[in-house]
């Protein structure tokens, strides 16, 4: 039995847990008219009391659990070749090694999506020092980025469709990002199986934003092992190069002949030891690829992931000009994930639809500025089929 589905994609604040809820607390479903509606239940609770929620969308046989913590995707099931579901995305099964440990599985990232050097950057004249977490630099939004809040979430149908609507405002300093920013970011499943996710968000100050999505993909299960037998394409014949703290340089190298080229598909695992500079210091493939559509005015192609073993398929559509491809080289089997298996090594990757890393750094890159009046607005698709 062959399944053929589309499914897109796009592209919260207390420390430490009470207690884990999961599983507890009565589904609710969500009041607006047309297709299933959203249920909602109770995940756990934050030391301060807080209730994280989880919110559980199905819509032509895409299963999605999100969590109101970060806007997390706490799993996403799909079918394989003979219909047998499994959870391809990794998460964990309770609030708390979320709130302590989570390397942002499955989360919304925010202000600043990737690195920016040093947490510093100079707008209209004047000099910001950001939260830095990642050595001296500052990654995915700071110490208390848009992952580590709890976001609003409305759950909605729309004729055929489900979706979240999930909104989170960033004060003025927050992290040390000028404006208040005012974030919408809606979760759409349709009657195809079809995730879509559409960020918007308004500044009251000139400011810089990147949004993007840090789903970990397994496509043939979480905790099942390596990735490296997937089958990736990438239609991008530059990259940008990295420091030894990932860093872009701010050239834009040319991907024929080095490991990066996936212009053509190929294994994952067949260029990834071929200890190219860049490899070595990234413990694997944590690179921006500059797609070679730039940005568009609808999404388009970024990339195509493939398991042979499952037959799941994985096409992401962007309007955005980078794709960040990562190999999960820091997971070092520290963390359980749902299924009770230890991630390591390669177990997963991240395809983060995004502008450049450091874009505020480098005029050659395209620009992050958001500035009063304007409104951001990008989205990303994913579509599957088995």
């Amino acid at each position: 039995m062959e399944l053929n589905r589309r499914t897109v994609i796009a592209g919260a604040a207390a420390a430490g847990v009470a207690a884990s809820a999961l599983g507890t607390g009565t589904a609710q479903a969500a009041t607006s008219g047309g297709g299933k509606k959203p249920v909602k239940e109770l995940f756990g609770t934050l030391a301060d009391g807080s209730k994280v929620y989880r919110w559980s969308l199905e819509n032509g046989g895409t299963r999605l659990k999100v969590l109101s913590w970060g806007g997390v995707v706490q799993s996403l099931e799909l079918p394989d070749r003979h219909g047998k579901y499994a959870n391809v995305s990794l998460g964990f099964d309770n609030i708390a090694d979320y709130v302590a440990k989570t390397p942002y599985f499955g989360a919304l990232i925010g202000r600043y999506g990737n690195r920016i050097a040093k947490g510093q950057f100079t707008l209209d004249g004047k000099s910001y020092q950001l939260s830095v977490n990642d050595g001296v630099n500052s990654l995915h939004g700071g110490t208390q980025g848009f992952d580590k809040h709890i976001w609003d979430v409305e759950g909605f149908t729309s004729g055929s469709d489900v979706g979240l609507h999930l909104y989170y405002t960033s004060v003025d300093g927050e992290m040390g990002y000028p404006g208040t920013l005012k974030v919408k970011v809606t979760y759409t499943l349709n009657k195809h199986g079809d995730w879509r996710i559409d960020y918007e968000a308004t500044t009251d100050k000139a400011t810089v934003v990147n949004l993007t999505s840090h789903v970990y993909w397994n496509l043939a299960g979480e905790g099942s092992g390596t990735i490296e037998h997937h089958e990736l394409t990438i239609p991008a014949s530059r990259y940008t190069p990295t420091d030894s703290g990932l860093i872009p340089t701010g050239e834009l190298a040319k991907v024929s002949a080095t490991p990066f080229d996936f212009r053509k598909t190929k294994p994952i695992g067949r260029d990834i030891r071929a200890g190219h500079v860049q490899q070595v210091q990234a413990k694997g493939y944590d690179h921006n690829w500059a797609l070679d559509k730039g940005i568009t005015a609808k999404p388009e192609h970024a990339a195509t992931l493939h398991d042979p073993h499952s037959g799941r398929t994985l096409k992401i559509a962007s309007d955005q000009p980078g794709l960040q491809f990562y190999t999960g080289n820091f997971l070092d089997g520290t963390l359980t994930g749902t299924g009770g298996h230890t991630y390591r090594q390669g177990d997963a990757l991240c395809l983060e639809t995004q502008h450049f890393p450091d874009s505020p750094n480098h005029a050659n890159f395209p620009s992050t500025v958001l500035r009063p009046g304007q409104t951001y607005k990008t989205s990303t698709i994913h579509t599957f089929s088995s």
